[in-house]
């Protein structure tokens, strides 16, 4: 071992360096070797105390002795170097000897790292210095560049100072504009003032040392650009700040115009404000006002709409020639989707129609205004000689999607190399129904036919997963203990992969069939507890007593199993002397399809005649009528309303512990603080459980979906496209579950809530009634916000299902109406507006008519806010004769 490596090893970086010093290149490089060879030790185990110390010495070391500029870069930046590294000072004297140019390439290729490999600002502007070279513009040197000069700080001055005394300042000023995601960095400070980077740049292009018309360029490029909202705000505060004059607006008009048409609210809206400044004082031509026009009343911020057809009005109040194009103009928003603008933008070109001379422009006019919504179509026929609407030819059809075909499940794999495929990739996500009951079949199979064949196959496998240690003790602890409980379906697979490795203790296993789940108790520990049971089960029967294959298995992706194949399972049990599995036989009595009565008949009888136990008890289970609906009740406490279940007493008699809780009364109510099932991926499984019982699933899911709404969680509502799929009774708790989901904080849940409902009504199912009636009830208590609901049920009415949305909002509507007409609220519910909007929309495409409860109370209200504009649309829609 050479002194270099005995000082590096103990970590006494300053004789290294002089002892760096001394050396020749030719020594240096020939001890380049055995520092590689003591950074692969160190690696080895990167956080021991004898690597902690030697490492900043290697880091030294090692870029020292490097004699390609590419092979300093790299050792200088490395990611097992990166939390102990020597300090900038240090790498720059042990580099400072060589020459420029080579300099010059270590600093672009050190700059042309990416941010996340933490290589010093300090030792890249130092080799800036050295090298005399260009400096870099990377994301990288621009990062650290804002960020040192946020840092330094203490060393007095402001950071107006700072930068003035930087050489670079117009090359790095002129880089910010390119750099993704520094808004952040720039608006640490958030005064404009001299120590902040917005009042400082400004400052800067009026002292003239930053140009001042590339810098407003390179703002408005910036913003046309578009980027994260910290970068938006940033560079609109300094647009702002650098306070333009008319002159330099006026030359930029084309960047504004287009800033108003596309960029974000808030940069639109100061855009718009500008150009509303210069049309209103004669600096922008018609011609242009009028594109800008087109773009902005496209955009669906109503605010932003509003503003421009206010400005559209005061430019026609004073200059009566602009008619001709502004006009045409503002016939673009007869199309907006919003009524109330609709309406606005029909009051001022019939307000200003009469300045109109030109014939075609008159036309083009009346030719928009069919775009209109019925009521202000009509309004139109007469004030701009509109074509009146005809009657639809042949109606309104429903437009509802087709509802979902469940999939046959295919066989398990025949090879044991494509199973091990199957359940690597099961692993490697979150494994739905169909991978998840394929590949546990799969594995039930094989290593009942060849289970060393499978074992070697698997051996990929198993060698990424957790619990396999070296011995196989991590597994023998964690799946003996409660933190190894089989939670979702991936730990079952791994539960199933370490019994076949050996990796599990076979009193674990007799253990846990014989004791059950110790499942903490909560809402979902019934459902959790009997998809358990089967998985301890097949593991204990795997070591002890193989099963040829899985009864439970279901045919469909729903989890319905067949009968005809259930019987036909049971016959090779019968044939093989393979004694049954009881969990797996009740995971598949509560699969097997008995909503079909006379497949349900002919299935018992070839049962019946099995002569076996099962056979029997199989034939006594399809012969006792359709699932049992147990009686449900609700529960209100607080906003939030729940649904209780009664006993379900057929699912209490000869049913493994483990699954009589699923028939035994359920208190919805009941809320765990150690309940963790917080997953989609164990939720999935549920309906599978028991697929022509989704109540059992919805009530249990009921409380995380209210939290949906309540508490602004999210996830829970994954489970309901899933449920409306499954069979059995729609009832309460599953439409109370679609209420609450369609109120839903993120959108990503009131998108499958709106799934589930509109499978509901593709399958026939939805009660539209009862949602309509829960969710008034659920906006009345608050636990609902009717800006969320209207949002939910847009979507819903944007895929064609009007009819179906009015159905449901027929039923919303009269009982929030109610509270308003009778006085017993003087403020409406938020939102009320838009839900009548919807329910409007919904209506005119449909062609519903009838009387709405408390609508014709709420339309005869003073004013014209939103509410009551939109209760005279719906009130005069639902009495029109033709559909429009």
């Amino acid at each position: 071992m050479s002194a270099l490596v005995e000082l590096v090893r103990a970590g006494r970086t300053a004789e290294v360096v002089g002892l760096l010093d001394g050396l020749t290149d030719a020594e240096r490089r020939a001890c380049l070797p055995e520092l590689k060879e003591l950074r692969k030790e160190l690696r080895a185990a990167p956080w021991e105390p004898a690597a902690r110390r030697a490492y900043p010495a290697l880091h030294a070391a090692g870029a020292a002795c490097q004699t390609g500029a590419a092979g300093v870069a790299s050792w200088i930046a490395a990611a097992d170097m990166r939390w102990s590294q020597v300090s900038p000072g240090v790498l720059l004297h042990v580099l400072g000897d060589r020459e420029t140019d080579w300099l010059a390439d270590v600093t672009h290729r050190l700059a042309q790292r990416p941010v996340t490999a933490w290589v010093p600002f300090e030792l890249m502007a130092g080799l800036v210095r050295l090298s005399g070279c260009p400096v870099p513009t990377t994301d990288a040197y621009v990062r650290g560049w804002v960020d040192h000069l946020n840092g330094t700080w203490q060393r007095g001055g402001t950071l107006l100072d700072r930068l003035r005394r930087d050489l670079h300042l117009r090359e790095l000023v002129a880089a910010l504009f390119d750099t993704d995601d520094i808004g952040g960095r720039l608006q640490w400070s958030r005064h404009d003032g001299p120590d902040g980077w917005i009042g400082a740049l400004a400052q800067l292009t009026v002292e003239g040392a930053l140009d001042r018309g590339a810098t407003v360029d390179a703002c408005l490029a910036r913003l046309l650009r578009g980027g994260t909202a910290a970068d938006q705000r940033a560079f609109l505060r300094l647009l702002k700040c650098l306070a333009l004059t008319r002159d330099e607006e006026r030359e930029r008009t084309a960047d504004l115009s287009a800033l108003a048409s596309d960029a974000t609210s808030t940069v639109a809206a100061h855009a718009q404000s500008v150009l509303a400044a210069l049309a209103l004082d004669g600096g922008l031509a018609p011609r242009r006002l009028a594109e800008m026009s087109e773009a902005v009343l496209f955009r669906t911020e109503r605010k932003l709409v509003r503003a421009q057809l206010v400005l559209l009005g005061k430019v026609l109040a004073r200059n009566a020639s602009a008619a001709g194009q502004l006009l045409p103009a503002v016939a673009h928003a007869f199309g907006h989707d919003d009524a109330d603008v609709q309406e606005r933008a029909l009051k001022l070109v019939e307000r200003h129609v009469e300045k109109l001379d030109s014939v075609p422009a008159r036309a083009e006019l009346a030719m928009a205004a069919e775009q209109l919504i019925p009521g202000l179509r009509a309004r139109a026929v007469e004030s701009l000689g509109a074509a009146p609407a005809g009657p639809e030819p042949s109606g309104y059809e429903e437009l509802l999607p087709p509802a979902p075909r469940p999939a046959r499940l295919a066989p398990a794999a025949a090879a044991a190399v494509e199973l091990a495929e199957e359940v690597g990739a099961a692993l490697a996500s979150e494994p739905g129904v169909t991978d998840f009951e394929r590949a546990l079949d799969g594995l039930v199979r094989h290593a009942y036919g060849d289970r060393e064949a499978l074992v070697s196959a698997l051996e990929p496998v198993v060698a990424r997963r957790w619990w396999n240690g070296a011995d196989g003790s991590v597994a023998r602890d964690a799946f003996g203990h409660s933190y190894g409980a089989v939670s979702d379906a991936a730990s079952g697979l791994d539960l199933l992969l370490a019994t076949l490795r050996g990796a599990v203790r076979t009193a674990t296993l007799h253990t846990r069939v014989k004791r059950g789940s110790d499942t903490r108790d909560c809402v979902h520990s019934a459902l959790l507890r009997a998809f358990e049971c089967r998985l301890w089960e097949v593991a204990y029967r795997i070591r002890t007593d193989p099963l040829p294959f899985l009864l439970s298995t279901p045919t469909w992706s729903t989890g319905l199993l067949e009968p005809a194949d259930l019987v036909e399972r049971l016959a090779t049990y019968a044939r093989l002397g393979t004694r049954v599995a009881e969990g797996d036989f009740a995971q598949a009595l509560l699969r097997v399809r008995r909503g079909d009565r006379e497949a349900a008949a002919s299935a018992a009888l070839r049962a019946a005649a099995l002569g076996t136990a099962e056979g029997t008890r199989l034939a006594a289970w399809l012969t006792s009528g359709a699932p049992e609906t147990p009686v449900a009740w609700r529960r209100t406490s607080g906003r939030r309303v729940l649904v209780e279940l009664g006993e379900v007493l057929e699912l209490q008699e000869d049913f493994p512990p483990e699954f009589r809780s699923l028939g035994r009364p359920f208190g919805g109510s009941r809320k765990n603080r150690w309940c963790y099932h917080w997953e989609d991926d164990v939720r999935q499984h549920w309906p599978a459980m028991l697929p022509e019982r989704r109540e059992l699933v919805a009530a249990r899911l009921l409380q995380g979906l209210s939290e949906l709404a309540l508490d602004d969680a999210r996830g829970a509502a994954a489970a309901l496209p899933r449920l409306a799929e499954s069979g059995g009774q729609a009832g309460e708790a599953l439409h109370l579950g679609v209420a609450y989901a369609l109120g839903a904080r993120h959108p990503e849940d009131r998108l499958a809530a709106v799934d589930a409902l509109l499978v509901l009504a593709a399958r026939g199912q939805l009660d539209a009634a009862r949602l309509g009636a829960d969710l008034g009830q659920l906006v009345r208590c608050g636990a609902v916000k009717s800006q969320r609901l209207a949002e939910s049920m847009r979507t819903a009415a944007a895929t064609g299902a009007d009819a179906t949305t009015w159905s449901v909002l027929s039923g919303t509507l009269p009982e929030l109406l109610a509270d308003l007409t009778s006085g017993e609220t003087s403020t409406p519910a938020r939102g009320l507006g838009e839900l009548l909007a919807v329910a409007a929309e919904c209506v005119e495409r449909s062609g519903a008519r009838g009387e709405l409860p408390h609508l014709a109370q709420a339309a005869a209200r003073r004013g014209s806010s939103r509410l009551v504009s939109q209760a005279r649309r719906l009130r005069s829609a639902l009495g029109e004769r033709v559909a429009a």
